[in-house]
């Protein structure tokens, strides 16, 4: 078995659960490792901390996959992590108004850089590095072994050395699909495509917001969805009795795509707004016109970089926050949302604070997301926990 040494510090962090090994923690060189190389994790006194796999992503150089020096990296491993995590979610499988769900969400169920998504009989596994990706094999095989009868299994790879979607044809095995397919999410209906591109049409770490927009905030409210992507938002709050929606992305292909989700939800898209253009831009006209919406929507990417602006959610969200707070309308609802790893709760709490008392406004947080069940993280790892939603009411 190959070494990887780790620096004192690192090594105590790994002792107490962590399951990245970073690439600052590196004692020595790791030039001896390729892709995907099994090795025991060691201390520089040589004392045994883990065995894990050599995979470089954005993270760092691999992950842990076990603390007993005994245990096999083989199928019947990835079988016992599989057959954990799908049982977690047997609520899930048996729910009739879901269809769609992540059951492997990483190093939460035991094996970082892979996850696996269910969208109604198909699954999705994505790879976060070429390390990773060489278990393909033992890991679908393991698959095979679980009381799941999928239709057939698409991939997404993530780890070109940009650290980008690598395209290529995501079909694995099965049978291939007619897309879009239509799963359900609390009984709403979204349309989704597994083949074509690194965006499935929905992202499913949302599944409790969306219902509660749906079911406590919509209801005869003017609605903005910002950087809207397929307008998922904006369906749960028509289906929720929302006067009107504004969705804004500025990607072309929004446009379309909104049409579709609200069409299969037999939703008059046309009694809906659907802009295509720069949000940046947007909130610049919407406060030159003095409109003011019940409900905004404010799940910005972390990071995304348009012609004339370039936004990160850790330096520009108070400021994109404070925009949003002057287009409320008064005891308007803004459900602040971001995916990004790089803060914590508390400090995107501050964000909020902040961007309030910038602009002389009150307010009161009426409710706040995290992950979802299935989206499982471990207390050692708080930035696998990167999904902070809070629900403000301007006073």
């Amino acid at each position: 078995m190959k070494l990887l040494t780790l620096k004192k510090a690192f090594a105590e962090k790994i002792k107490k659960g962590y399951p990245l090994i970073e690439k600052e923690a590196l004692a020595g060189s790791a030039a001896h490792l390729k892709e995907g190389d099994l090795v025991d994790i060691v201390t520089e006194s040589g004392e045994f901390l883990a065995r894990g796999y050599y995979g470089l992503q954005n993270k760092g150089v691999g992950w842990v996959l076990s603390r007993n020096k005994e245990e096999q990296t083989d199928r019947a491993f990835f079988l016992r992590k599989l057959t954990k995590a799908v049982q977690e979610r047997d609520h899930l499988f048996a729910a009739s108004d879901t269809t769609a769900f992540r059951i492997f969400n990483g190093e939460g169920d035991g094996v970082g850089g892979v996850t696996i998504d269910y969208y109604d009989g198909y699954l999705l596994l994505q790879w976060y590095s070429q390390g990773v990706y060489t278990f393909k094999q033992m890991l679908i095989a393991a698959l095979d072994e679980l009381d799941i009868d999928y239709k057939a299994i698409y991939e997404k790879k993530r780890f070109d050395t940009a650290g980008q979607y690598v395209e290529d044809d995501d079909f694995v095995k099965g049978e291939k699909g007619e897309f879009p397919i239509i799963v359900k999410e609390n009984g709403i209906q979204f349309a989704v495509d597994l083949n074509d591109g690194a965006m499935t049409g929905i992202f499913l770490d949302q599944r409790h917001v969306r219902k509660a927009i749906r079911d406590r905030y919509a209801d005869g409210k003017t609605v903005l969805n910002t950087f809207s992507y397929t307008g998922a938002f904006s369906v749960a709050a028509a289906l929720g009795g929302a006067d009107k929606t504004t969705s804004v992305d500025v990607a072309n292909r929004s446009l379309a795509k909104t049409i579709e989700q609200f069409s299969v939800n037999k939703l008059d898209y046309e009694a809906h707004d659907i802009k295509v253009m720069d949000v940046f831009k947007y909130f610049s006209y919407a406060a030159k016109k003095q409109l003011r919406f019940d409900l905004i929507i404010l799940d910005p990417p972390s990071f995304a970089r348009t012609k004339k602006h370039t936004f990160s959610a850790a330096k520009d969200y108070k400021n994109l926050l404070k925009e949003t707070i002057a287009i409320t309308a008064d005891k308007g609802v803004i459900v602040a949302s971001t995916n990004s790893s790089a803060f914590g709760m508390k400090k995107f709490k501050g964000f909020i604070d902040a961007a309030f008392k910038e602009t002389n406004e009150r307010y009161t947080i009426l409710e706040e997301y995290t992950l979802p069940e299935d989206f499982k993280t471990i207390p050692a790892f708080k930035e696998g926990n990167y999904l902070k939603v809070v629900f403000l009411q301007k006073k």
